[in-house]
């Protein structure tokens, strides 16, 4: 019967020494979970405060077409020396319009993406005044440059100067440069091949879906006409890497 009763205790503390086995490693799991959600929870506002760091405009005015999608390409020609006054005008390339105009470009590169190309690609977007100051400076002929003293579609960041580029990011033919101001350039020029022609209209028709309006004589530029803005002078800041 002792024997009994003896086997019995160390049946009942070999059991309740499993159970606290059992309870600490259940704690150390939890520990350890709740440990991994809070590293996981600083990372992520980090990151967040990392992205909130990086956005230096107002968001209620102004988009930064990169910040929209990423996968839009830029080559803000005033930003360097190849454009038709042969000087960088700007200090860093940044590509922002109106809220409502940048969703709108977007919108359109993404249907140019869902018909199998690479999207577009941006030469200008808002231009701010005192950067029309200095174009006009160069070249004071408002047939080339508007006046900044009426400002433009561009100041207003209500206007873009673009293209459509391949899968490759290759520049569809459009029959002339960008900014090449001659007959060749005009909407209503009759001697490009069948497949410029095409080209044209299918950055005109994907635009013309989204409020946009083009002019007679540069096939690049097109104004978001829903809405009117302001004037702006703001100048944007280079961004920080």
């Amino acid at each position: 019967m002792r024997l009994l009763c003896y086997l019995f205790a160390l049946s009942l503390m070999a059991c309740q020494a499993k159970t606290t086995e059992s309870e600490e490693s259940t704690q150390a799991n939890q520990v350890t979970d709740t440990s991994d959600a809070s590293n996981q929870i600083k990372e992520a506002a980090q990151e967040t405060s990392v992205y909130i760091q990086k956005l230096d405009y107002d968001t209620n005015v102004w988009f930064d077409l990169k910040d929209l999608d990423p996968s839009i390409h830029l080559e803000l020609r005033y930003a360097t020396d190849n454009n038709f006054v042969k000087e960088a005008m700007y200090d860093c390339g940044r590509c922002f319009l109106r809220r409502d105009v940048a969703k709108a470009v977007i919108r359109a590169h993404q249907d140019l993406q869902n018909q199998g190309y690479g999207g577009l690609k941006m030469f200008d977007c808002y231009r701010p005044r005192p950067i029309q100051w200095k174009l006009w400076e160069k070249v004071p002929n408002p047939d080339y440059v508007a006046d900044p003293r009426k400002g433009s579609m561009h100041n207003r960041g209500a206007a873009v100067d673009l293209t459509i580029v391949d899968q490759d990011g290759a520049e569809l033919e459009m029959g002339t440069e960008f900014d090449f101001f001659g007959k060749e350039a005009h909407h209503d020029y009759t001697g490009h091949s069948p497949e410029i022609q095409s080209n044209r209209d299918l950055l005109k028709s994907t635009l013309d879906k989204q409020g946009f309006r083009w002019i007679r004589t540069e096939w690049w530029h097109y104004s978001y006409r829903p809405k009117s803005f302001e004037i702006s002078d703001m100048l944007w800041a280079c961004a920080q890497n």
